[in-house]
């Protein structure tokens, strides 16, 4: 009995240590492999900004956004109701690293283009990167008639630019959190006293509240020494994601009533958050795939 009792002290002993050795393999086998961070944020847009996710190769996205007018409008507008601004786009993913996109608002009959790749991707393992980064680079195009036309106007005069880099992480399940440094470039601006060029810095956050919900925030800093007029109000945005099967619908109240950079960014719409300058809106996000499903043998 003393010498089986010692004989299955051994065996339990051995077999531990070789579980033990097992369990430091397959964990070491873990650490070589590199997992990428998803869903940093649920759709390719904050709220009206641009985040760091995109569409996948061979899916177009047709977005819907919307925005009435000001709360404080009162009741004769039915508080904003009575009027809208729309846009309009499709954005396709021509690889999963590089999505283009064209769009077109009523807001200063606005037509846009713009390109957004992937630098980096967040990862841990045996790569690990504490971030993802992309890069936007985008075009607005100004048709709506020139109200000045007793002079000469060039068609050039029509153009803005934005470059923007973003910079995001996911902290964890439910928090993810980025940076948006932006340059807008206007060919033409409304004095001779204005900068052509308006730096900018963004910063956009989600919390996820339940599995198809998630709460966002936005805000867009623009450095006031490049604008001489005292009307522009910085951007400020709040809104929530609702995923609904196939598309995204997200709803929000910001103080900004155009929808590309440089109508929000540089701010020359946007209105005094705080005293009720605030527009009802939403963007609805559907996703349509053009890859070919692999029949099984």
């Amino acid at each position: 009995m003393i010498r089986f009792f010692f004989l299955s002290i051994f065996l339990f002993i051995s077999q531990l240590a070789v579980s033990q050795d097992i369990d430091a393999l397959m964990d070491n086998e873990m650490e070589q492999e590199t997992n990428y961070i998803a869903a940093t944020f649920k759709s390719t847009r904050i709220i009206n900004a641009h985040s760091v996710e995109q569409m996948k190769a061979k899916h177009l996205d047709f977005r819907i956004s919307h925005r009435f007018g000001a709360l404080n409008t009162g009741g004769y507008n039915f508080f904003g109701l009575d009027q809208s601004t729309i846009h309009l786009s499709l954005e396709y993913g021509l690889f999963d690293w590089l999505m283009v996109g064209i769009g077109r608002s009523n807001f200063q009959k606005t037509y846009d283009g713009f390109l957004k790749f992937k630098i980096l991707r967040q990862s841990t393992g045996n790569k690990k990167m504490p971030i993802t980064l992309s890069y936007l680079v985008s075009t607005e195009l100004n048709t709506i008639d020139w109200s000045e036309t007793d002079r000469e106007n060039f068609f050039e005069s029509r153009f803005a630019f934005v470059h923007q880099l973003l910079i995001a992480r996911k902290f964890n399940r439910n928090f993810s959190l980025q940076l948006m440094p932006t340059v807008i470039h206007r060919n033409l601006v409304a004095t001779a006293l204005q900068f052509n060029d308006l730096p900018a810095m963004g910063i956009g956050l989600r919390y996820k509240l339940s599995n198809r919900i998630a709460l966002t925030a936005e805000y867009f800093y623009g450095l006031h020494s490049f604008r001489t007029d005292a009307k522009h109000f910085d951007t400020i945005a709040v809104g929530i994601d609702i995923e609904t099967g196939g598309h995204v619908f997200q709803i929000m109240l910001s103080n900004a009533r155009a929808m590309r950079e440089n109508g929000f960014i540089w701010g020359d719409s946007n209105g005094d958050f705080f005293n009720g300058d605030i527009h009802l809106g939403f963007n609805i996000s559907r996703v349509f795939s053009f890859k070919k499903n692999k029949i099984p043998n």
